[in-house]
């Protein structure tokens, strides 16, 4: 049986980190900043990858996948030493990851709600199956099995991607590219359960396969909230642990990249370490700055409302974001979409076009922010 406690004497150790409301406020942050860019001239950093590689913006989505994990330790523990049994903590799950889905689908109709090309997957549908997942390994299988489940999981991933035949097209690397954005196994598969219903019509970057890998971000968080738990009456070493940890996986991605790729769209088990790997380093500098010097700093507090209702921020910036987009002003040749002529009365006197769109992109940031600051001085906080 798992060693999670059971008695109030844990609730030290259960205390919420300043540095991690920090780190998933900064992350959300960010996801909202590249998410809404006001024209099509962004900074390289500020775009995903077109395929293999990876970007910053290619590391924000994982990133809040590991926060996740890191999280639900510190929440899991905290009932736990409250009383609340693991079949209540498996319910409560459950009906959270019923609304993130319910979320995720009004994301992907809003405002349209055309059901017969509904997409299915999505960011919140990832999130949701993720933190489900996490939540039942960590309540039922002992620690062994959870750090043997991880590697396994990309092992797996990697040999189902590199060496199965992808059925009308071959084998992977030797009949088709490796990784061919539409003839690899993963694609097939989205195109076999959910064709019509795809976000990049014979792909989805949130597909039915590349999941597996993406629960191992979650779990690594788990591994790091256990040691964080275990480690916080020594700071120094638990810094040097997981800043050790962090530069281990982004060098094995990094070589595993060789052979298999980086690759967000696919969710490759190359980029699963090396955006494991980013993630520990800037939850390392985060946990020194905030937790162990105990800085105070007027700007974290942005940080922390946003970190406080992350899920609504990004549900308000994605619905808002599609309002604009679609909705428009003006007739016949001269209509424009509302986010254009905001953009233009507003930003296009910038000379420099990727700084006006980044303009635009941290207006709208500042928007999100006043949600969630609304929120959080009204006492509600809805996190993930």
């Amino acid at each position: 049986m798992n060693d999670l406690p059971t008695t109030s004497a844990d609730a030290k150790s259960n205390t919420r980190l300043r540095s991690l409301d920090i780190f998933r406020g900064l992350t959300v942050a960010f996801m909202i900043l590249v998410n809404t860019p006001g024209n099509d001239h962004a900074y390289a950093q500020l775009c995903h990858a077109e395929w293999n590689g990876w970007t910053a913006t290619d590391l924000v989505f994982p990133s809040f996948v590991f926060i996740l994990g890191v999280s639900l330790v510190f929440s899991t523990r905290a009932r736990l030493a409250r009383g609340e049994s693991r079949e209540r903590l498996v319910l409560h799950a459950l009906r959270r990851t019923v609304i993130l889905i319910a979320l995720g689908l009004i994301v992907n109709a809003f405002p349209n709600f055309v059901l017969h090309t509904w997409r299915f997957p999505g960011v919140l549908q990832r999130i949701a199956l993720c933190y489900l997942a996490a939540e039942v390994l960590y309540l039922y299988l002992p620690r062994w099995a959870r750090w043997l489940l991880a590697p396994s999981l990309l092992v797996g991933y990697w040999l189902l991607m590199r060496h199965v035949t992808v059925p009308g097209f071959g084998v992977p690397g030797v009949d088709v590219p490796l990784l061919h954005p539409d003839k690899n196994l993963a694609a097939w598969l989205d195109r076999r359960l959910m064709m019509g219903h795809l976000y990049e019509g014979t792909r989805d970057p949130e597909g039915v396969l590349s999941t597996f890998p993406a629960l191992v971000n979650a779990l690594c968080g788990v591994f790091a909230g256990e040691w964080i738990v275990a480690m916080r009456e020594k700071p120094l070493r638990l810094l040097r642990g997981l800043l050790g940890c962090g530069v281990l996986c982004l060098a094995g991605g990094e070589l595993w990249n060789l052979s298999f790729p980086i690759n967000k769209k696919l969710w490759t088990s190359s980029y699963v370490l090396v955006s494991v790997g980013v993630a520990l380093l800037l939850l390392s500098l985060c946990y020194w700055a905030f937790d162990v010097l105990q800085l105070r700093l007027r700007w974290s507090r942005v940080l922390i409302v946003f970190g406080g209702n992350a899920i609504v921020a990004y549900f308000f910036s994605e619905i808002a974001a599609s309002a604009l987009w679609t909705w428009g002003v003006g007739e016949g040749d001269a209509h424009i979409s509302l986010q254009r002529w905001i953009y233009n009365a507003l930003f296009s006197w910038i000379p420099s076009p990727p700084l006006a769109g980044l303009a635009y992109s941290l207006a709208f940031v500042a928007l999100c922010y006043l949600v969630v600051w609304i929120l959080d001085r009204k006492g509600i906080h809805l996190r993930a």
